[in-house]
């Protein structure tokens, strides 16, 4: 009892306390408990009391310091028992069964809930006491990370907070940029890369940081919705606050892939995050205060851009005085960082910007404004500006349809407070994703029930006559533009052999004719039934406005290039009403467009070719406003002769007088205005009740259900061209010239060829055929034939129609021929009542002998069927077999 304390009045003297503090520092354990504490102190009264009397206490620096280090053999020393015992505990323990052994109890506190990373803030640990700092731990812990060690001691070196949800009162912002949180979120995004899979067991990162690196990139490009399925958290946290959680998720990917490729920071200094397939889209107009500084996708077509230029990420000074380096400074998006004074001299400067230590980062703003096709009527496109740095930078040009994910900033605009009198701040789109909408991506619209909808569709025999019978449903008659538009719509085969001689695949089509006849209503039907689609008229249209223009941008007073309707509408359809009110200047401008495909530009030192591979359908009054059949179509119209024979198709629009057409077309329209009414919906059987002539017995196809086979068509099918009759085409096109030569309506050129084959395509399309037949070049020479025919002068008209009758023929419906023989007949029978009597009866009659012998000229020999048909009746024929006579009542 006297040696305990002896110790314990050691251990509380102040002479010796840095004898103590030498004991406990030496490789051993503490002062072992004491046996009997009261004593001790009760032992040591008299001397507390003595030092209580002193007062100032006892001097420790001074003459006598020496003798408090002076060796006492007796005190100089650890007891034996504890010490024998764990120096037996420790000899027994080598380096790895201490591992072993830690390993264990760290799975014991597992067993039990408590993981590694949630004990430390949980439960009472003996390392708490160590007298290292947390920075100075971490730091030793990653030195020693650095070296090698196992994963199960990495994970168990983490230190980090239990609970990463609770943000104890705090916003997301501040929360994320805490050190804890962000460790924690640190190490989740790197367990997320390392240890993600697909559903077949693959690791998705590695793959994709592996081809990643092969083509020397630095964009890693991270599904949303994997992120969203694995750490909810992050991908809860990373809309709020986007700019700190990228820059951590940037830290991580370094991470990761500099352990995968340890020497890939010699080729990329940083690896960016990218986010793709953020579930909600804004539109751009619908961007408000709500959505600053979160991260937004939205899309859009791309109107202009800058260059790529140099910007200033962390800048170094040089003092021109003492040529100290001053910095570095990181700028900012909104200011410029300046130093004050130099720390060296003191002076004021001047500074310049030290060139070499100075880092910069590639700059380009875009100019991105919404689809034409999703802008409200009488609405302006709303357009907003977007940063796109790094790699980001050249990934799409102007006419480029693209989806962009970003963050919507804010910087102030001194331009804009002085404009409006009070602070406004200016708008733009961190860009952080940018996927261009190319081919394919409107197919990934499409659902599986759709594709298998699409398919059943086409196995219709009568699918051709249905999409027909679909186009323009609110339209009365005119089936020869229907058949026109389907088959532009559809599209042939662009090809481009060794890319030299590029031959496009788009059908241009012509509507000309008198007014009235719903050529402007036909324009309107295409833009809300194709894809993209841009509507534009030639009236309010300059060259510029559908081609390009190149204007001074405002913030870095450079050229740019601004797009026009022709390129916006790349891979689309532009539509053109009132194409004759365009000047002769505004019209050439054009030509290149609807031929080779692209726009070229030569303006204010830029020369450059723009893509514009659309559809052109255009829409044109002939010259006085009426057509006169007897002239030819180009004294009718007044275009040149290279910009008609650029279109495939021209279909030529008469408003003729006929009395039994005339009042079903007006029952049609009574009908359709009787149940479209806003406050007259139960009425709506009217319509029903209008017989639609050619198209009575085959059913239409839902708006909704067409579009989508359109779509589909158009991307997936690529007929070919080896089986096709080239005989029939080089005879045709041979007749074609010559009967054009003779008759100088139109001129038949090599591209009415391409026409035919093109048209041919478009056919296959609509029934999914990978092969071009003979029914498709039939329906192609079909409509090449009516489109020419239709132009020319009524006294040619009906010999050219007896000439290419067999042709003319193909796919026509007899009852639909004979009706139109019939008609010809009773026309000519009206002709000649009114020129002999002066009058012209309500009943006209037409002898059966007459048709008969007209129809064998076709091949016709039974007309019994015609005469039971709903269309005999529905144009008010009646057949008198008494008096073998034809009867139209008017």
């Amino acid at each position: 009892m006297a040696d305990s304390s002896e110790s314990f009045h050691m251990a509380t003297s102040p002479t010796r306390t840095s004898r103590r503090g030498d004991l406990t520092s030496s490789p051993g354990r503490d002062l072992p408990p004491f046996e009997d504490e009261s004593e001790g102190l009760l032992g040591d009264a008299t001397l507390h009391g003595e030092e209580e009397e002193e007062g100032d206490g006892e001097e420790l620096i001074g003459d006598g310091m020496e003798r408090d280090y002076r060796a006492i053999p007796a005190l100089d020393q650890y007891e034996a028992e504890g010490l024998d015992l764990d120096d037996e505990d420790l000899s027994e323990l080598s380096p790895g069964a201490r591992a072993a052994a830690e390993e264990a109890m760290r799975r014991r506190d597992r067993e039990q809930g408590l993981s590694g990373r949630l004990r430390r803030g949980l439960l009472y640990d003996s390392e708490d006491e160590d007298d290292e700092r947390p920075a100075a731990r971490r730091r030793r812990l990653a030195e020693r990370a650095a070296e090698g060690v196992t994963e199960g001691e990495d994970e168990e070196m983490i230190e980090s907070i239990e609970n990463l949800e609770d943000m104890k009162g705090h916003t997301v912002r501040e929360w994320v940029s805490m050190a804890a949180p962000r460790l924690e979120i640190y190490n989740r995004f790197k367990n997320f890369l390392r240890t993600h899979v697909d559903e077949n067991g693959h690791n998705v990162f590695k793959e994709k940081i592996s081809d990643m690196c092969k083509e020397n990139k630095e964009s890693l490009v991270v599904n949303y919705e994997d992120l969203a399925a694995r750490e909810h958290v992050l991908a809860y946290f990373l809309p709020e606050a986007p700019t700190e959680m990228l820059k951590i998720f940037d830290e991580a990917a370094k991470e990761v892939v500099l352990a995968m490729y340890p020497k890939y920071d010699r080729i990329a200094h940083e690896i960016h995050v990218r986010i793709c397939n953020l579930p909600l889209v804004e539109e751009i107009r619908s961007l408000r205060q709500l959505h600053l500084n979160q991260l937004i996708r939205t899309s859009g077509v791309v109107s202009s851009c800058t260059g790529v230029l140099p910007q200033l990420g962390m800048v170094k000074y040089n003092c021109s005085k003492c040529n100290f380096v001053l910095g570095p400074f990181f700028q900012s998006q909104n200011q410029e960082v300046k130093p004050g004074s130099c720390p060296e001299c003191q002076s004021q400067g001047p500074f310049e910007i030290n060139m070499e230590q100075t880092v910069y980062q590639n700059y380009q703003r875009i100019t991105i404004q919404e689809s034409p096709g999703k802008v409200a009527a009488g609405r302006l496109p709303r357009s907003k500006d977007a940063i796109l740095l790094a790699d980001l930078v050249d990934s799409c040009k102007p006419g480029d349809e693209i989806e962009l994910t970003g963050i919507y900033h804010n910087n102030y605009d001194g331009s804009l407070n002085v404009a409006n009198g009070f602070p406004v701040f200016a708008t733009v789109i961190l860009a952080n994703h940018i996927t261009r909408r190319d081919e394919g991506v409107a197919v990934a619209e499409l659902t599986d029930e759709d594709v298998k909808a699409i398919v059943a569709l086409s196995k219709d025999e009568r699918i051709g006559e249905r999409i027909f019978a679909s186009m323009g449903p609110s339209i009365y008659g005119h089936e020869d533009i229907k058949r026109a538009l389907a088959l532009s719509l559809f599209g042939g085969e662009p090809k481009n052999p060794g890319g030299k001689h590029k031959v496009r695949g788009d059908i241009n089509v012509l509507l000309c004719g008198d007014p009235g006849t719903a050529k402007s209503q036909f324009l309107k039907y295409v833009e809300k039934i194709a894809s993209r689609a841009v509507f534009t008229t030639g009236q309010g249209a300059s060259a510029v406005g559908l081609t390009a223009y190149v204007q001074r941008h405002p913030v870095s007073r450079e050229w740019t290039l601004e797009a026009g309707a022709l390129v916006l509408a790349d891979r689309g359809v532009c539509l053109i009403d009132e194409f004759d009110k365009m000047n002769d200047a505004d019209r050439t401008s054009i030509h290149e467009a609807m031929e080779q495909q692209s726009i070229s530009i030569s303006k204010a030192g830029i020369v450059t070719s723009l893509q514009a591979r659309c559809t052109v359908i255009a829409a044109a009054n002939p010259i006085g406003g009426r057509y006169d059949p007897s002239l030819t179509f180009a004294e009718n119209v007044d275009l040149t002769e290279p910009i008609v024979s650029r279109f495939d198709v021209l279909c030529v629009v008469r408003d003729t007088v006929d009395p039994v057409q005339d009042e079903m077309l007006a029952r049609f329209v009574v009908g359709s205005h009787i149940k479209h009414h806003p406050g007259n919906k139960e009425a709506g059987a009217a319509l029903e009740e209008v017989v639609l002539p050619n198209f009575s017995d085959v059913p239409a196809i839902p708006q909704e259900l067409l579009r989508k086979y359109i779509i589909y068509a158009k991307e997936r099918i690529h007929p070919k061209l080896n089986q096709m009759d080239q005989d029939k085409v080089a005879r045709i096109y041979s007749d074609l010239r010559k009967e054009s030569m003779a008759t100088g309506s139109i001129p038949i050129t090599v591209r009415h060829i391409e026409s035919m084959i093109r048209m041919a395509e478009a056919h296959a399309k609509m029934h999914l055929r990978d092969y071009v037949v003979e029914d498709d070049v039939n329906m192609a020479i079909r409509v090449m034939l009516e489109s020419f025919i239709d132009t020319q002068k009524f006294s040619v008209m009906r010999s050219m129609r007896k000439t290419f009758a067999r042709y003319l023929a193909f796919r026509r419906d007899n009852n639909e021929l004979l009706l139109f023989i019939l008609k010809q007949l009773v026309a000519e029978q009206a002709a000649y009542q009114r020129n002999r009597y002066g009058v012209q009866n309500d009943a006209i009659e037409v002898s059966e002998k007459d048709l008969q012998e007209k129809a064998r000229q076709i091949n016709i020999h039974n007309l019994s069927a015609f005469y039971d048909s709903d269309l005999f009746r529905s144009n008010k024929f009646s057949h008198d077999l008494k008096k073998k006579l034809i009867v139209q009542q008017f």
